[in-house]
C-alpha cells in the first residue's frame, strides 16, 4: 500500500468536530516548517493557488514550501475554521515572521480546501496579505513549533 493509498483521518464527510481536527492538524503541520511533512498532507496531483503563484503536485508544494520558509524567518501560525461541507473546510488564518532585516509582518489569509475520499487535500486557494508589524505588536509568542493549546486563537486575540 502506498501512502497516497493509506486514508488519513478525518474523512469526509466532515462534521463540524472532523473539520476543526483537519484545520489543526494543518496548521501543527505548518508550524513543523518541515516541507516535505506538510506535502504528504496533499495529493500526488494536489493544485494550489497561493497568492500569485499557481502549483501542481507535491514536488512543487515541497519546492514552494522550502523556499518560503527560508525567507520567512520565526514563522508562526494559527488557522480557524470558518466553514465546513462535505468534503471542503474553509479557514481564516494569521502568520507572524520576520525578513533577514528584522523587519516583522503579519499575513492575514483565507484558504479554500477540497479533499478527496481519502482525507488529502486536492485542491488549496489561498489569498493572502501581509502588513509590516513592529516586534512590540507580535502577538504570537510561542517557542518555535506547535502552538501551545492554551494560547489564544485567532478570535480571542481579536484578529
Amino acid at each position: 500500500m502506498t501512502q497516497q493509498d493509506t486514508p488519513r483521518a478525518p474523512l469526509p464527510p466532515f462534521s463540524l468536530e472532523d473539520a476543526v481536527t483537519k484545520v489543526r492538524m494543518a496548521e501543527d503541520a505548518w508550524n513543523s516548517r518541515d516541507p516535505a511533512r506538510v506535502a504528504l498532507a496533499y495529493t500526488r496531483d494536489t493544485a494550489w493557488r497561493n497568492r500569485d503563484e499557481f502549483l501542481n503536485g507535491r514536488a512543487e508544494v515541497e519546492a514552494f514550501l522550502t523556499r518560503k520558509w527560508e525567507k520567512e524567518n520565526g514563522y508562526r501560525l494559527i488557522k480557524e475554521i470558518w466553514a465546513h461541507a462535505e468534503n471542503r473546510i474553509a479557514v481564516r488564518f494569521c502568520y507572524e515572521w520576520h525578513d533577514q532585516d528584522g523587519q516583522w509582518f503579519r499575513a492575514h489569509g483565507n484558504e479554500n480546501w477540497e479533499f478527496d475520499a481519502m482525507g488529502y487535500m486536492a485542491v488549496r486557494h489561498a489569498s493572502i496579505n501581509d502588513v509590516a508589524i513592529a516586534e512590540a505588536d507580535r502577538l504570537f509568542h510561542w517557542p518555535q513549533g506547535r502552538r501551545p493549546d492554551d494560547h489564544p486563537g485567532l478570535t480571542r486575540l481579536g484578529l
